[in-house]
């Protein structure tokens, strides 16, 4: 009935978030009726009006919240933003600054009331993106709210206490997801398309190379940093664990491993900075790993998957192939992203998907990519090293 007053995109956005409450569309036109706004605007007008109103969607879109508005909220909210079929709700931050910081920034309801945030209209699913060792935590109280639970990686410090956040999204019926957006990286995604489909042949050898830098600030920037409470450990947990969880992705199960850490450029962590381990895959193939925070300059992340038949290389986040005795690589240059800092040539786009991916299976009761149990792999590898 207003396709006579809207753009096309205007009318296919109002389309997409199947608002009940049509009549409020008019108060939109100030608003959007420019049809040079991305669709991106568009969206993020529509809710602003119906945020004012407090009206809410009765199906379409879900509804998704953030708990904890440190560095790495930012990046889930900007990414939610971007996903098709869902929309940020609200934040929640023990702390009123933050709080009211990432809400007015991103437009939301923001809450340092648990109860107020955990019962929020139109509330379906929460991302944690509190420090590691408070997964569990908030984890079972969305859960135990009959909210779909997703947490930033690792899925918490110890393999008891992630199986614990398995147990309780099971027994409450609500999907739980990890954050590993390396996933789905395009390079990554078509390396892992190659290696399944035996471009290199088979597979004797993995490597993962995390020769990273940060500085004494950036632990002491924050009271849980390099904590084994909160942080779990040092580099392995927090900052290779991406990489790690890529190296078991292409290399399948490891059987066995035997590692060593050490402390060697940093004051008053718990954990570690630099770490080295030996595997043995279960299929046979052996490898490495190598991790430090303490490299000056900062390598960009590299994994080597050596076959029968050529190479398989990842290099930052673009990959490429060698294949044969007398290949020679050609590449981009290498995308050394959170190398030297923690958001250094950071893209949202991987975050995104991996949002939009979660949304999807949820809607359609599947089992989330990356699941709990899926996520514990690369935390088992992580421990294993300790040990």
């Amino acid at each position: 009935m207003f396709n006579h007053y809207l753009s096309i995109d205007v009318y296919r956005i109002w389309q997409d978030l199947h608002f009940s409450y049509i009549t409020y569309l008019n108060r939109t036109f100030n608003f959007i009726r420019d049809k040079n706004e991305n669709r991106l605007q568009l969206k993020k007008a529509v809710l602003k009006i119906f945020q004012e109103q407090e009206v809410y969607m009765i199906s379409g879109l879900m509804g998704i919240g953030i708990v904890g508005c440190g560095t790495i909220s930012d990046i889930h909210a900007a990414a939610i933003q971007q996903v098709d079929g869902a929309y940020l709700n609200a934040v929640y931050s023990r702390h009123e600054d933050n709080a009211r910081r990432v809400g007015n920034k991103y437009n939301v309801p923001y809450f340092t009331d648990w109860e107020a945030f955990i019962s929020h209209q139109g509330l379906q699913i929460v991302s944690i993106c509190t420090p590691s060792g408070n997964h569990l935590d908030y984890g079972r109280m969305v859960a135990e709210a009959g909210k779909h639970v997703l947490v930033e990686k690792p899925i918490e410090v110890t393999l008891d206490r992630g199986q614990q956040l398995i147990d309780v999204c099971r027994r409450q019926g609500v999907k739980l997801a990890v954050i590993f957006q390396s996933r789905y990286l395009p390079d990554v995604v078509a390396l892992k398309r190659r290696l399944d489909d035996g471009h290199i042949g088979k597979i004797f050898q993995g490597d993962a190379y995390i020769k990273w830098y940060r500085s004494q600030e950036y632990y002491d920037s924050g009271v849980w940093r390099g904590t084994l409470a909160l942080d779990g450990g040092g580099v392995l947990i927090n900052q290779a664990i991406h990489t790690i969880d890529l190296l078991q992705w292409f290399m399948g199960d490891v059987q066995t491993l035997y590692g060593h850490t050490g402390t060697f450029t940093h004051q008053r962590l718990e954990g570690e900075d630099t770490a080295v381990a030996v595997l043995r895959f279960a299929n046979g193939a052996l490898g490495v790993i190598e991790a430090s925070t303490s490299v000056q300059p900062a390598n960009p992340r590299r994994i080597e998957i050596h076959g029968d038949k050529g190479t398989a290389v990842l290099d930052g986040d673009d990959s490429y192939l060698l294949i044969g005795a007398d290949a020679v690589p050609t590449k981009k240059e290498s995308s050394a992203t959170g190398a030297a800092s923690p958001l250094a040539g950071f893209s949202i786009a991987p975050h995104r998907d991996q949002f939009a991916a979660i949304v999807r299976a949820i809607k359609n009761d599947r089992t989330p990519p990356v699941s709990g149990n899926e996520a514990m792999k690369a935390l088992a590898i992580v421990q294993a090293i300790y040990k």
